[in-house]
């Protein structure tokens, strides 16, 4: 066993309250190439694990290959309640949240924010961090109950959370910005320009923008769609949106 961490076990048990789960191998590297702090990494393969970062995360590699300790399969799997295929997990420490706001707040902005309102599927809400990650997007805000740092979210956020400011807010406390929300009701988007400083909303799966939101909004936008079809996922309406104002001039780029 790699000891260069201690006792990784009671580390990880000391930690674990205070920390984010980073679940499999994506997560973590895309956790340490963004910059997160990662207290704990294990593994029950460190072969496999650094064979992969060797593959996929050379830039990372030698990063990981001092953070990951190796533990006996058993250990791992009492450590994490649905053990990844690729055998490694890690607890990082979530960035604080001033932080977070002044990136939110910040001015001019160089991408847009994107807003959901009261999401209620926690896998939706990490395909969509994803996504604003690899668009350069400031952040993503939720309103509601919904915890965008919930495990099963940073899990579909591949690690990704630390790339770009993820936040829970109140309608009133949105970011400044012209709000654009998506609703079949309105503007086609193909014929709008979104700027940069935009905050783009997006309503709940199941009931669509709240009044609170509505009453905020500066544009409504409506994406295309074929008669008869009800509606897109919500990861596939974000993609969409930011994909129309990356192709009309906006480019990712770090927060």
């Amino acid at each position: 066993m790699n000891d260069h961490a201690g006792d990784p076990v009671r580390l990880w048990h000391r930690r674990a309250d205070g920390c984010v789960l980073l679940d499999g191998f994506h997560a973590l590297k895309h956790a340490v190439r963004f910059g997160a702090e990662v207290p704990v990494a294990v593994t029950a393969d460190r072969r496999a694990a650094l064979a992969l970062a060797d593959e996929l995360a050379p830039d990372v590699r030698a990063t990981l290959d001092a953070l990951l300790t190796e533990v006996p399969e058993a250990v791992y799997g009492a450590l994490v309640a649905r053990p990844h295929p690729t055998a490694v997990a890690a607890l990082a420490v979530r960035p604080a949240r001033e932080a977070n706001l002044r990136a939110l707040a910040s001015a001019p902005r160089r991408a847009p924010v994107v807003v959901l309102d009261n999401p209620r599927n926690l896998g939706n809400a990490g395909a969509v961090i994803r996504l604003a990650a690899g668009f350069g997007a400031t952040g993503v805000v939720t309103t509601g109950t919904l915890d965008p740092w919930h495990p099963t979210v940073v899990r579909g956020g591949a690690g990704l959370h630390f790339a770009t400011a993820v936040e829970r807010l109140a309608v009133d406390e949105l970011p400044p910005g012209p709000v654009f929300a998506l609703d079949p009701e309105g503007e086609d988007i193909r014929g709008v320009k979104l700027p940069d400083d935009a905050v783009l909303a997006f309503g709940s799966e199941r009931s669509g923008l709240s009044a609170e939101l509505r009453a905020r909004t500066d544009h409504l936008l409506a994406l295309p769609m074929r008669p008869q079809v009800s509606s897109y996922n919500l990861a596939t309406s974000v993609a969409m949106t930011l994909y129309h104002w990356s192709a009309d001039g906006g480019a990712p780029g770090a927060r």
